[in-house]
């Protein structure tokens, strides 16, 4: 029997997660059934998506109960299959990867890694789901027009740094909005025309305005909260606000997101506010990889990455992830 240190949910965090809400539990290698594979675990992700479901309210995936072991996205290898497609050795990458060092994964969801086209942790970043969602949000469900200003949010972490990018190879102008200074000259030097600083900034609408003197046409919203309030106020005619995240309430998940009602300002411009799940295109997801891995593989999309290490350090980084601690995508390595 090995030992398999696994993390586990506690307690429903009440505002935002600590600590003291997860437990490390020491288990047996656990043994792969029919369909699935068991995984020795390289590389675990850590996303803001996580937060929902910790908690029992209704949520469009299924949450998880006291007791439960955490699950993600991670990258390991192949130990034992009992899927032919896949055999030991392989390196794969799935969303269903628990916080062990030792994990089983359903063949279903696993996709085999090709490790000369990137390094294989890309595939949870600017190759995997984050990447998909920059890709679909912006171009898919933000439509923009070359020329147009796109403002987004958290626009350092993992999902805003290559959402940047791509409205750099777009011809859009694209306009930040981070945590720090150091956030927003990062964010510069990868293809944003500015940044505001959010934390330090005395009138964030008036910032907004300044930075975005035509206008804000597509806003990605992967926060919520005071920032959304003030993109609205500066959005244009037809303008067009994704909700990508809401990691701005992750202290207050479970209470209504209260702040101004401006709703003339979504009336009198004609303002489409629309809700994003990546799942929605998964059927684009081939066709959208292979864009993503050719502008990689041609040095058009960089990607920071901010690494924990060891598998007793997953609970801190999803907290500090959560908190906007981190600068570029936060993973853990095992």
């Amino acid at each position: 029997m090995t030992s398999n240190p696994t993390w586990v949910l506690k307690r429903f965090p009440t505002g935002m997660p600590g600590p003291d809400d997860f437990m490390l539990e020491d288990r047996p290698m656990p043994l792969p059934q029919p369909g699935a594979l068991l995984v020795r675990t390289l590389w675990l992700s850590v996303d803001p998506y996580m937060r929902a479901r910790l908690s029992p309210a209704k949520n469009y995936a299924a949450g998880l109960k006291i007791g439960d072991m955490m699950q993600g996205g991670g990258v390991g290898a192949v130990i034992a299959s009992e899927s032919p497609p896949f055999k030991a050795g392989d390196l794969i990458q799935a969303d269903d990867f628990g916080w062990q060092p030792y994990t089983t994964v359903s063949a279903k969801t696993a996709f085999l890694l090709d490790q000369t086209a990137a390094p294989v942790q890309t595939s949870l970043g600017c190759l995997g789901m984050p990447g998909l969602t920059a890709y679909f949000s912006l171009l898919d469900v933000g439509r923009p027009k070359e020329g147009e200003t796109v403002l987004v949010s958290a626009a350092s972490g993992a999902v805003g740094q290559i959402a940047g990018q791509i409205a750099r190879i777009k011809g859009l102008d694209a306009v930040a909005v981070a945590g720090t200074d150091a956030k927003i000259e990062w964010c510069k030097s990868i293809g944003y025309r500015t940044g505001i600083n959010h934390r330090t900034t005395e009138n964030l609408a008036d910032t907004i305005a300044a930075a975005c003197p035509n206008g804000i046409d597509v806003f990605l919203d992967h926060t919520a909260g005071p920032i959304h309030d003030a993109a609205l106020l500066n959005i244009n005619l037809f303008g067009r606000i994704v909700i990508v995240g809401t990691v701005a309430l992750a202290d207050r998940f479970d209470q209504p997101d209260i702040g101004p009602r401006y709703l003339r300002r979504i009336l009198v411009p004609r303002v489409r506010i629309e809700g994003f799940l990546v799942d929605d295109f998964e059927s684009k997801y081939a066709s959208a990889r292979t864009q993503l891995t050719q502008w990689y593989q041609q040095g058009l999309l960089e990607a920071r990455e901010d690494v924990s290490h060891g598998i007793e350090t997953t609970p801190h980084a999803f907290i500090r992830m959560l908190k906007g601690e981190n600068f570029g995508k936060q993973l853990v390595k095992i």
